[in-house]
């Protein structure tokens, strides 16, 4: 107990100490003369807002708009504490922007909005978005956070991106490619089990079927059971999963499961449970911070296993910080109008051929380890690989050129595919030849 509470006052004492909150804003120009200030404000100030005033899209020239995101929450649903309001989620708010700025060097205003009405909320953001280069939504309720994201999308000519819907889905998927590949197994053919049915579970869904899943090989759970033809309480959004089946609960359902998804709640899911799944089962328990079964369980009772959880302390963390800040350095650095299912596509098959590559040295000494190579215990890459910006910023970048949503040429700076397959094939080549140094040594 007494570990628990120096945990909490840590935590008070690191948002408190030596200043209140965790980021600020920097200025990115000289500010030491007189001169200096009329460039910055009066009279020097009115060349850059005659030309924005002319042409809008100078704005990204001339203002910090083109690498600015707005993290931006009402605060009904913030991490697992549910609708503390906004201000109270303004803390996690905040946190988002040290990951954006550390990760990817994106700036950031959090706004916590508390507005009256759905409606309101649209209204508030749709009526500040001038400001921005793009639009992270955060721990907002469903189904609300569904309606929010599709009239900003219509509303707004930049990206709009709800992490705990789409950033979720791609970390997942990214995952599962692996875990699938591991396990000899078709996604095409994966019987799915989904427990939970709000945002982060339709969107994971929806992003697989993109992907390959097949809708009625899908059995989605809600708290009331399996999502099925026959229930009359289904809202639009669920709706969709509704497959004709016997099935009526998770024992049902889990039965010769290929893969089990869980985006729900703490010990949902049991080890008899995990038993009955088919051979070579993948389970993603991404309840945090308590998983749906732990690990050590799930092992214990299937050695055929292949598993991720949300927690850094288990293999295979899947975590959204692997993607929303490379998938924003991607869509900002082309000023993209929007985040598309191609450049979600696209960050899903970057972050998966990542880890597919050997972890590199600073890795390896991040998480003190000795080795971190593709296999079941290493399906998606780590936070701190240095080489998510090449891999995912890149990828996304060129999809939303592709896809005709860019309003910028894919920057030179940025490796192309070829580059990134040149760097495979070296960290291979150079592993191998470390191994056959160290058999010298033996």
């Amino acid at each position: 107990m007494s570990d628990k509470k120096d945990f909490l006052q840590q935590s008070l004492d690191y948002h408190a100490k030596p200043v209140a909150g965790k980021i600020a804003t920097a200025i990115t120009k000289p500010c030491a003369s007189q001169h200096d200030l009329s460039m910055a404000y009066t009279p020097g100030v009115a060349e850059p807002v005659r030309a924005i005033a002319e042409d809008p899209e100078l704005a990204y020239k001339y203002t910090g708009k083109g690498n600015l995101v707005a993290v931006i929450s009402n605060g009904t649903a913030v991490l697992g504490l549910g609708n503390v309001g906004a201000l109270a989620g303004k803390p996690v708010m905040e946190g988002k922007g040290v990951l954006f700025k550390k990760f990817a060097n994106i700036d950031v205003f959090d706004i916590e909005v508390t507005a009256p009405s759905t409606e309101a909320f649209i209204d508030t953001v749709a009526n500040i978005a001038d400001t921005f280069g793009g639009i992270n939504l955060e721990d907002i309720a469903a189904p609300a956070c569904f309606e929010i994201e599709k009239a900003l999308k219509k509303r707004l000519d930049i990206p709009v991106f709800h992490d705990d819907q789409h950033g979720t889905a791609i970390i997942i998927a990214a995952g599962l490619i692996n875990a699938l590949q591991i396990q000899d197994k078709q996604l095409e053919t994966a019987k799915i089990v989904c427990l939970g049915a709000g945002s982060a579970a339709i969107a994971s869904m929806k992003l697989l079927i993109k992907l390959g899943a097949k809708p009625n090989n899908i059995h989605m759970l809600d708290r009331k059971g399996v999502i099925q033809t026959e229930r009359d309480d289904l809202n639009e959004y669920k709706q969709q999963f509704a497959i004709e089946t016997d099935a009526r609960n998770l024992d049902d359902a889990i039965t010769a499961a290929d893969i089990f998804i869980g985006v729900s709640g703490p010990k949902l899911l049991s080890d008899e449970q995990v038993k009955k799944m088919a051979a070579r089962p993948i389970v993603f328990a991404l309840s945090n911070p308590e998983p749906e079964i732990l690990p050590e369980l799930a092992n214990a009772v299937r050695s055929d296993l292949v598993m991720a959880t949300g927690r850094s302390d288990f293999p295979n963390q899947i975590n959204n910080v692997l993607g929303f800040p490379f998938i924003f350095r991607g869509a900002l650095d082309v000023q993209a109008t929007t985040i598309n299912t191609e450049m979600e596509i696209a960050a899903v098959h970057a972050l998966a051929k990542l880890a597919q590559t050997p972890a590199p040295a600073e890795v390896l000494l991040a998480y003190n380890t000795g080795q971190l190579d593709f296999g079941k215990d290493y399906i998606i890459p780590k936070p701190f690989d240095p080489r998510l910006k090449n891999y995912v910023s890149s990828a996304v970048a060129r999809a939303a050129v592709d896809s005709g949503v860019a309003r910028k040429p894919y920057p030179s700076h940025y490796p192309d595919s070829e580059d990134i397959q040149t760097e495979q094939k070296l960290f291979k080549e150079s592993k191998s030849l470390f191994k056959k140094i160290l058999g010298v040594f033996k």
